[in-house]
């Protein structure tokens, strides 16, 4: 008989792995993150399915009490996770800032292209007037 306990991080992890593959199929998110994801949700299965894994991982790493493993491994992971998403974000926010500024460009040629036009225009309707 499997434990509860294994039972709910087994649960947890396939949650996990189907709500991702939903989210991709339906295109609400991209493979590239979903690759991290999927990778937590296994790791949630294999410590379910394998509890005296971490327990031996703990032992050789040296750790008297093995389940602290699991969160500080997890906070690690969350600090990656955070420092991917600003480095995203800032690679984004340069991104529109040039952008941003390429727009203003081309609707500055554009407004001097439309004062050309208007000056040459009134030109020719002034010339044309008796």
């Amino acid at each position: 008989m499997i434990p509860a306990s294994q039972l709910t991080s087994l649960g947890i992890g396939i949650g996990i792995a189907v709500s991702i593959l939903v989210l991709v199929r339906k295109n609400h998110l991209m493979v590239s993150h979903a690759v991290w994801w999927l990778t937590v949700a296994a790791a949630s299965m294999a410590f379910g399915a394998y509890p005296q894994l971490i327990d031996r991982i703990g032992s050789v790493l040296g750790i008297h009490y093995p389940p602290t493993l699991l969160i500080v491994i997890g906070m690690g992971f969350i600090l990656i996770k955070m420092l991917t998403i600003d480095l995203k974000r800032s690679e984004q926010e340069r991104q529109i800032r040039a952008l941003t500024q390429r727009m203003a460009v081309l609707e500055s040629e554009l407004y001097d292209v439309g004062l050309s036009r208007q000056d040459s225009t009134a030109g020719s309707i002034s010339d044309s007037i008796p």
